[in-house]
């Protein structure tokens, strides 16, 4: 341990002077503290495929019998912008699941080349969409808004109960300035994300915790605590509304959660990379139907992409992949 904090010293005086201060002095205090834990936690085998009958979630109407089982392979647009560097994973972990994956641009959506009613499942990926330079995900979305016909056309995929969709890290950006479906709110008062608290980009293996929620492509998780890559500047949760924040609190729609060591939500640094009010990671549909995360489930849906598993586990899928595969087994 003290070798270890002898290590990470030149690093911690280096961060006081490139970042939040006061973040630089929790995770040096981190350091120097008892050796931390991760307190992972698995609620089902992740070796064992989810049931159809699982994946679309108890009590929420219309939705169960929207999803039944086609017997053909649903089929997913990997939805990319200019900038986007994380459709790769993405496609591999829809494949990996059993979808007939598509590469869609937004040059193909703007063209008619490509139409979202030919899917079942749209995923916004992450990455850097024109650069961030008007922030995140801003430009992105705002190529969707000020074409009337995209609109539209994204309007009626969200309304249509057949269908799922996914954003992460800057495509979970690009979800909140568009609107989480169900949400119904003025632009004002829509949950977004803004500037981490650290000032700076953050990439780690954090750790979160799934609780109970509508979330399809989330049923069955409850209760595990997994570690996951973050990738982003402006992934701290902001609802401008108080009371939102705890409609969403509520209603179940925040489905994961950055915690500390001892397993509970945080806003305590580094655990929490971002500063997200109750440690929030991820914001879902009342209908359970949309997810936006902001950590990357694609980047972990193989087990090799782990620093580290309990080898207690023994499993030999990564526990991620049943994300992808809840959203396979609702068709």
């Amino acid at each position: 341990r003290t070798l270890h904090t002898t290590w990470e010293e030149t690093s911690y005086q280096l961060e006081r002077l490139q970042q939040n201060p006061d973040c630089a002095e929790e995770e040096w205090q981190s350091h120097r503290g008892e050796a931390a834990t991760r307190p992972y936690q698995l609620s089902f085998d992740p070796d064992t495929p989810p049931p159809c009958s699982d994946a679309a979630p108890k009590g929420t109407a219309g939705v169960a019998s929207a999803l039944a089982p086609t017997g053909t392979k649903p089929k997913a647009a990997i939805l990319r912008e200019e900038g986007s560097n994380g459709d790769r994973e993405m496609a591999a972990a829809f494949l990996t699941a059993g979808f007939e994956v598509w590469d869609v641009t937004m040059t193909d959506l703007l063209s008619g080349a490509v139409t979202l009613a030919d899917f079942q499942l749209i995923a916004f990926v992450g990455g850097f969409s024109f650069g961030d330079v008007l922030d995140s995900a801003k430009g992105w979305a705002s190529v969707i808004r000020n074409n009337p016909r995209l609109v539209e056309e994204f309007d009626r995929f969200f309304a249509r109960p057949d269908t799922l969709s996914l954003g992460v890290c800057n495509g979970s950006q690009l979800m909140a300035l568009l609107g989480i479906p169900g949400f119904d709110l003025a632009d004002e008062h829509k949950p977004r994300f803004i500037t981490n608290v650290s000032g700076r980009f953050e990439s780690r293996f954090s750790t979160v915790r799934i609780d109970k929620s509508p979330a399809v492509m989330l049923q069955g998780m409850e209760d595990s605590t997994l570690g996951i890559w973050v990738a982003h500047g402006e992934g701290r949760l902001h609802v401008p509304d108080p009371a939102t924040l705890d409609w969403i609190v509520a209603q179940g729609l925040a489905p994961v959660r950055y915690v500390g060591p001892d397993g509970d939500p945080t806003t305590d640094y580094p655990h929490n990379p971002n500063g997200s009010p109750l440690g929030i990671a991820a914001l879902c549909s009342p209908d359970g139907r949309h997810l936006a995360i902001m950590p990357h489930p694609e980047r972990c849906f193989q087990l090799r992409q782990w620093p580290w598993v309990p080898p207690e586990w023994g499993c030999r899928e990564s526990p991620w992949l049943r994300m992808f595969q809840n959203a396979a087994s609702a068709w």
